[in-house]
């Protein structure tokens, strides 16, 4: 008999947390297919998903108040919650730019970085799920850390392309800053997945 139940709800909070990730790449992966003049709609229900993200992290945090026994150590979902709540900040934080700063060209680096964070939302649905269900992780780790370092290159490459054509010092600044905020989105993603990583060490 169990007398003191392990309290699963937190799996159900990850999946939560990464669904909305998932919505918010997704608007902005349609918004630089369709556009610049979608950005500015996007941004905005992005910013909503940012605050849906962030009562989902509040959630986490009572919760972790008000448990004894949690499935994985306390600490570790802190970690994870707050980690995924940064992957949504930076791609609010990329959309916002995109939005503000009135681009004229959505370029096809800007286009690559966004498909680099909406692939790597859909490796965290399968990680969080496969964490979930108490199974490995390791590949979608593996996979999560490869799409980062794609996301690196892809930055540097047009931040440097940038530097050598581009000659409206202005223009320069905003998409320099928009790759990185992009970029960004795809470190923190791989941050999930060196937690990700020391929960299973733990709990093998």
């Amino acid at each position: 008999m169990k007398f003191l139940p392990r309290e699963e709800k937190f799996f159900t909070f990850f999946d939560q947390q990464v669904e909305v990730i998932n919505q918010a790449a997704q608007l902005l992966l349609s918004a630089c297919e369709k556009g610049s003049p979608s950005l500015s709609e996007a941004a905005k229900r992005i910013s909503d998903l940012e605050h849906q993200g962030d009562s989902i992290l509040h959630e986490i945090y009572e919760k972790l108040h008000q448990t004894f026994i949690t499935p994985i150590d306390p600490e570790d979902i802190h970690a994870l919650g707050s980690l995924l709540d940064d992957v949504l900040d930076h791609i609010e934080d990329a959309s916002h730019r995109m939005a503000a700063y009135d681009i004229p060209e959505i370029t096809q680096e800007l286009k690559d970085l966004v498909r680099l964070i909406a692939a790597s939302g859909e490796i965290l649905r399968r990680a969080f799920t496969a964490l979930g269900k108490q199974k490995s992780v390791q590949e979608d780790c593996i996979e999560l850390k490869r799409r980062e370092g794609e996301a690196d290159h892809l930055e540097r490459s047009a931040v440097a392309a940038l530097f050598r054509s581009e000659k409206d010092p202005i223009r320069l600044l905003k998409y320099k800053e928009i790759y990185e905020a992009l970029e960004l989105a795809t470190d923190a993603c791989e941050h999930i997945a060196i937690q990700l990583q020391a929960v299973a060490v733990k709990n093998s």
